[in-house]
């Protein structure tokens, strides 16, 4: 028990990642490959910009979407600096999460934070400086009503990766 505990802890260093840590880097990397191999597919070799919506299943198509806003169209950027402030704003979350993630000692919580970092590079970072704008084209309208991608995904399920993380540690045990 005291070798489980000892290898969670934060190794001594200023650049020093925990194995939660390497795992929350691992995943991101993960959700950062997915999008941007789905975003090529769809940009180059569907060419889903210059044609109408496909339909995949009666509630699933691939509709070609430039999100200039935040989440869900949301916040738009259309200007130049509106860009480059959400720009800023995405890199200066991405640097938080690196930091967190450096130190982490839970499993879950390795794996949210992984999610929601892999999603805001592939998004905020790398969609708005290559293209101005986010690639969205995952759309399941009538079920949601926005279109979205795998970067998208990958935030919204680290999100609820760390609500559930959050209420699972801060159950405590019984006296009993």
């Amino acid at each position: 028990m005291a070798d489980q505990a000892s290898t969670d802890q934060a190794p001594a260093g200023a650049l020093s990642v925990t194995r939660w840590g390497a795992t929350a880097y691992l995943v991101a990397a993960g959700v950062i490959l997915l999008d941007q191999i789905s975003k090529y597919w769809v940009l180059n070799v569907l060419h889903l910009p210059d044609r109408p919506p496909i339909q995949v299943l009666p509630f699933f198509h691939l509709t070609m979407v430039w999100n200039p806003g935040v989440s869900f169209g949301l916040l738009r950027a259309d200007t130049p600096m509106g860009k480059w402030l959400l720009v800023a704003f995405a890199l200066a979350i991405v640097i938080a999460l690196v930091i967190w993630a450096r130190r982490l000692t839970r499993p879950l919580l390795a794996v949210s934070v992984g999610f929601m970092l892999g999603g805001a590079l592939g998004n905020n970072l790398i969609d708005r400086i290559r293209f101005g704008a986010v690639v969205d084209f995952v759309d399941f309208h009538p079920i949601f009503p926005w279109v979205f991608n795998v970067a998208d995904a990958g935030i919204n399920v680290g999100v609820a990766l760390l609500l559930i993380d959050s209420f699972l540690s801060s159950k405590k045990p019984s006296a009993t």
